[in-house]
């Protein structure tokens, strides 16, 4: 393995130590050195093995989390009227959606922002095609006008373009 590789998995494994710091706020020496071995696991099952090229590029992602973020934030507060209506006007549905992204990554990714995003969640992704249950026909019509699917796009387009 090249020295890439224990160079990625090294700042994977401080990352999600730190991450596993904030979370639990345990900072004896039991939970630290727990801490360090679940962190170590998962990052090593989320290296590469190989040199392969980053699939989406950091800066898009960096754009593309705070823009999640709101919609997650107006979808919580849509979600949050439905719950506290007295008459819970909920009407769940199962969608079937056919994605045109090609690239793993960028389905992977459509498919977790479908999950963070309240009132959706992805049940089944085979191929192109997402199973995805909405609480109501608004959380339903925040997935077909596809705005998620073309942010993602973008970034995933701009990878095939580069060299």
């Amino acid at each position: 393995m090249s020295a890439r590789f224990y160079r990625n998995l090294f700042y994977k494994t401080l990352f999600f130590f730190i991450v596993w710091l904030v979370l639990s706020e345990s900072f004896d020496w039991f939970h630290m050195g727990l801490g360090v071995i679940s962190a170590f696991g998962v990052a090593w099952l989320n290296t590469e093995r190989e040199q392969t090229r980053s699939l989406i590029p950091p800066m898009s992602i960096i754009w593309y989390v705070p823009w999640l973020v709101v919609q997650v934030v107006k979808s919580g507060v849509h979600l949050s009227k439905l719950i506290l209506s007295p008459s819970l006007p909920i009407s769940p549905k199962i969608i079937r959606y056919r994605t045109e992204l090609r690239k793993d990554a960028g389905i992977v990714l459509l498919a977790n922002s479908i999950t963070l995003t309240p009132g959706t969640i992805t049940l089944e992704v085979n191929g192109q095609e997402l199973v995805v249950h909405a609480i109501d026909s608004a959380s339903a019509s925040d997935l077909m006008d596809q705005q998620i699917e073309q942010r993602i796009a973008g970034m995933v387009r701009n990878v095939e373009k580069g060299p």
